[in-house]
């Protein structure tokens, strides 16, 4: 037999009656494919092993405890045979082929009637390879391919509308700061089922040059102090869509929970009665800075860290160097919230890091202090979108000038007083 010999097929096999012939491992395993079908599994085998035993005594399928007889093939829709013997399995087989009933025969494949794929199973799609009697080969594909369809890099989205499904769903997925691989693998095989897109102007935006062509791509994005599409109406448009049964995809920068709305429209969503899941992501908050060298705490210069957005009082964030402040979309009022920050107490040469464009090709990093930082970024044209670090801990990144390196940044002497570096 080749492989140009098989004509594939999906077997339904609910509530009809299979015959499994041996049992052992393989045999076990056959039948519990063949209950996940719905079959009626009548195992025949002198012994059995545990696999077996346990589904017999839990009443899911009925073992007759003897040798096969050529009648047990009668009125079964479906023989597997597993016995390890191959005279067994061909007279199986033979009697399987004089009623003419479909027979996998476990012990020569070349004169199986029918062949057993390897299966996986990804959302409602079930994955079934052959590959030309070579089972091992086979399952390497089967698990190559359920993982593509995993992560997203094979289409899972369906084209045919469900008659079944009154309503869509919506997805809140945080796309992380911007680097298309920095999508959790959740959020790219949602991505890649949507029919919808709801999308800002952060995010993995390559991503979107990978969807199918009919998937439509609504454009929400918001500049500071520029909100072409309120939040309302932002909320609407995904519950309009899904009530219309398809399937969106809310794609956000970031994390949605981190100073991104993301409760806001969930709370809509599940008011109007539509299944809305949350995907997290990696928040610009840590990702940006890290993109730049800085960690927002270090053994010896920080143990927590406060994030907030440029708009907000900062005058209760802890005004100590040893304490991170982040800023999300603080590059307009920088000087402002400097100067809050300087009339809280925190000393004018603490260090404070900038860092735009996070991931991308055209990131950049200006480093300065608490005192001079409004004036570097004035000088350099710092834009939106772009992360502000306040702390002790810029002095750690790669891009920190010489003299902010202290001596003491490391995990062998966390308590030493942060003095500068001789």
């Amino acid at each position: 037999m080749t492989i140009q010999d098989i004509y594939p097929a999906a077997l339904r096999l609910l509530g009809r009656p299979v015959l499994v012939v041996g049992g052992g491992p393989v045999a076990a395993r056959r039948a519990k494919g063949l209950l996940d079908a719905g079959a009626r599994v009548t195992i025949v085998a002198p012994q059995a092993g545990a696999g077996v035993r346990e589904l017999a005594d839990a009443g899911l399928l009925a073992w007759k405890a003897r040798p096969y007889r050529s009648g047990d093939a009668d009125g079964a829709w479906f023989i597997q045979t597993a016995t390890g013997d191959p005279a067994v399995d061909a007279q199986v087989a033979a009697d399987a082929e004089a009623q003419r009933t479909w027979c996998v025969n476990a012990s020569d494949h070349e004169a199986s009637a029918a062949w057993t794929p390897a299966v996986a199973v990804v959302d409602d799609v079930k994955i079934a390879i052959n590959a030309g009697g070579d089972p091992r080969r086979a399952m390497a594909l089967r698990d190559a391919v359920a993982t593509a369809l995993d992560t997203g890099d094979l289409p899972l989205r369906r084209h045919r509308v469900q008659t079944d499904a009154a309503t869509g769903s919506v997805a809140l997925v945080g796309g992380g700061p911007g680097d298309p691989g920095l999508i959790t693998v959740r959020g790219r095989r949602l991505l890649g089922q949507a029919d919808v897109v709801v999308t800002d102007r952060l995010g993995p935006r390559q991503l979107l040059n990978e969807l199918a062509p009919d998937v439509r791509v609504v454009e929400v994005g918001k500049t500071p102090g520029h909100h072409p599409v309120p939040q309302a109406e932002i909320n609407r448009i995904l519950v309009s869509e899904a009530l219309a049964g398809h399937r969106v995809v809310r794609l956000k920068g970031g994390d949605p929970y981190v100073l991104g709305r993301g409760g806001e429209e969930a709370e809509y969503c599940r008011q109007h009665g539509v299944d809305v899941e949350l995907v997290p992501g990696v928040t610009s908050a840590v990702s940006v800075p890290a993109a730049a060298g800085i960690p927002v705490t270090h053994r010896g210069l920080a143990r927590g860290f406060s994030v907030v957005t440029g708009h907000e009082e900062l005058a209760e964030v802890p005004a100590r160097a040893d304490h991170t402040v982040v800023l999300l979309m603080g590059v307009g009022r920088l000087r402002d919230s400097a100067a809050t920050l300087a009339a809280a107490g925190l000393p004018a040469a603490t260090p404070v890091g900038i860092v735009e464009n996070g991931y991308l090709p055209n990131q950049r990093v200006t480093i300065g202090t608490l005192g001079t930082i409004a004036d570097q970024a004035a000088a350099v044209g710092v834009a939106n979108p772009a992360v502000v670090v306040i702390g002790d801990v810029v002095r750690v990144s790669p891009y920190a000038p010489p003299h902010f390196k202290t001596a003491d940044y490391s995990t062998t002497s966390p308590n030493t007083p942060r003095v500068p570096a001789p």
